[in-house]
C-alpha cells in the first residue's frame, strides 16, 4: 500500500469546543533539577517533559523551585501587570486610528518577565515582536515605547521601524526584526564574540514555534553547539504562528526542545504560564553559559490569547473561547494565587496596584498624545531622514540635506 501523506492540521476550529484534556502535562516537581554543567546526553527528559513548579493549590514544589523572596514576586507581578495593561490601552488606541498596528502578548507575560529578571542587566537581548515585557523589566520609560508606536515628535527612532519594532542599546534590548529568526543567528554571534572577549555577559534571544523551520534557527543552533557559545535560544510555543496551529511547524511530532538533542545541546521544556518555573529554567541556562557550558535551547509552553496582531482575526481560524480552556492558566492570576496562599498579597492589595498602574498608563499616554499621533499632531523633522544612517554622512546625503534646508 502506497504511503499517505500526513497533512497537519489545528486540534480546533472555529465553532468546535476546545478540549485539552488529551494534553499531558507532568506534575509539578516531577523532573529533576540536574547540575548545571551536566552533560546533554544526560539531560533528555528535560526536553520530553516539563519543568513545573506552581502546582492546583498554587504552592511551589519540587526542585525546581527558585524560593524567590515576596518582593521579586511583587516586581514580577508588577510588571507583568504593566503590560497587559499598556498592550490593552494601546490596543484601544490602535482602533480609534491614533496608530497603524499594534501586537499584544497577553497570556505570554511571564515569559518575558521572569526570563528578564533572571538574567543580569549586562545579558544582551535579541527579541522577536512579542517581548515589550522585557523593556518594561527593564525600566524603558513607558512614553518612549508609546512614542515608538505612534511615530511622533517623541519616538526615538524618528519613525524608522514599525510600531512594536522597539529598540534600545542602553537596555541591551537589540533592534526588532520583522524577518523573523535572524535574531537567533544574531544572538549568537553577539555571544561568541562575549565568549571571546571573556566579558562573562551572555545572549538570550525569543523566536515563536513557527520561526523554527527557519534555516536561522538551525544555523545559530549548529554554531551555538560548535563553538560552546554563551547563549540562550527561546522558543515561545504559544500554539499559533499567526492562522496555523503548532502541529504545521511539528509541534505535534515532538516538543521543540527535542530539537536540541541531534545538536547535541540541553533541550528545556517549561511551563511557560508558571513565573517560577519560567525564572528557574532561565537561571539554570544561564548559569550553565556562564560556565563555559554552553548553548541551552528553551521551549516555554504557553498560549497566544490575542490576535496575532491588529491585522488578524484569530475567529477565523481558532474557537473564540479557546484560551480560556488553556489549561495552564493565566500567568499573572498564577503569580497573584501563589502570593496570597503565601500569606504575602491580597485581593484589595492586587485592585490598588491595578489601579495606580491603570492610573500611569493613562496619565503617559495623555503625556505621548501631546507629541503627536499618526494623523496629527508634531512629527519628526523632516531633516531626521538623514540621520542615523550611516556611521559618516556621505556626500550625496549631506547634498541632499543642503537641497531640503535651500526650500524651506
Amino acid at each position: 500500500m502506497a504511503a499517505r501523506l500526513h497533512i497537519p492540521t489545528a486540534p480546533y476550529r472555529p465553532g468546535e469546543e476546545p478540549d485539552f484534556s488529551a494534553i499531558a502535562l507532568p506534575e509539578p516537581g516531577a523532573l529533576d533539577r540536574p547540575d548545571e554543567l551536566a552533560p546533554a546526553d544526560e539531560l533528555r527528559d528535560m526536553a520530553f517533559g516539563m519543568i513545573r513548579v506552581l502546582d492546583e493549590e498554587h504552592r511551589a514544589a519540587g526542585p525546581w523551585n527558585p524560593e524567590l523572596p515576596a518582593g521579586v514576586l511583587h516586581d514580577g507581578l508588577r510588571h507583568m501587570l504593566l503590560t497587559r495593561l499598556y498592550d490593552d490601552r494601546m490596543l484601544r488606541m490602535q482602533r480609534q486610528g491614533k496608530m497603524s498596528f499594534y501586537l499584544k502578548c497577553t497570556g505570554e507575560e511571564a515569559v518575558s518577565v521572569a526570563q528578564c529578571m533572571a538574567l543580569d542587566d549586562g545579558d544582551m537581548l535579541f527579541p522577536t515582536y512579542r517581548q515589550q515585557a522585557l523593556l518594561v523589566t527593564r525600566g524603558y520609560p513607558l512614553l518612549d515605547m508609546m512614542c515608538q508606536c505612534l511615530s511622533n515628535a517623541g519616538d526615538r527612532l524618528q519613525g524608522r521601524q514599525m510600531p512594536v519594532m522597539y529598540s534600545s542599546d542602553v537596555h541591551k534590548f537589540f533592534s526588532i526584526s520583522g524577518n523573523l529568526g535572524t535574531q537567533f543567528s544574531q544572538a549568537v554571534g553577539w555571544a561568541m564574540a562575549a565568549g571571546y572577549r571573556k566579558t562573562g555577559d551572555i545572549a538570550a534571544a525569543w523566536v515563536g514555534e513557527g520561526t523554527s523551520a527557519e534555516a536561522d534557527f538551525h544555523y545559530a543552533l549548529t554554531f551555538s553547539a560548535v563553538y560552546r557559545a554563551p547563549v540562550i535560544l527561546n522558543v515561545v510555543n504559544n500554539q499559533w504562528a499567526i492562522s496555523t496551529s503548532q502541529n504545521v511547524a511539528g509541534g505535534e511530532q515532538n516538543p521543540f526542545a527535542a530539537r536540541a538533542i541531534g545538536y547535541g545541546i540541553p533541550g528545556l521544556r517549561v511551563d511557560g504560564n508558571d513565573f517560577l518555573a519560567v525564572f528557574a529554567a532561565t537561571r539554570w541556562a544561564a548559569g550553565r553559559a556562564r560556565a563555559g557550558g554552553g548553548p541551552t535551547l528553551i521551549e516555554l509552553y504557553t498560549y497566544r490569547a490575542a490576535a496575532h496582531s491588529t491585522s488578524d482575526d484569530p475567529g477565523r481560524y481558532r474557537p473564540v473561547d479557546e484560551w480560556e480552556h488553556w489549561p495552564l492558566g493565566d500567568p499573572i492570576a498564577r503569580l497573584k494565587q501563589h502570593l496570597i496562599a503565601r500569606g504575602e498579597w491580597s485581593e484589595t492589595e492586587h485592585e490598588q496596584m491595578q489601579s495606580e498602574l491603570e492610573d500611569t498608563v493613562s496619565r503617559t499616554w495623555e503625556e505621548a498624545l501631546s507629541l503627536g499621533t499618526l494623523n496629527e499632531g508634531p512629527r519628526p523633522p523632516d531633516s531626521a531622514m538623514f540621520e542615523h544612517v550611516y556611521k559618516e554622512m556621505p556626500p550625496h546625503l549631506l547634498e541632499q540635506r543642503r537641497q531640503l534646508e535651500a526650500i524651506k
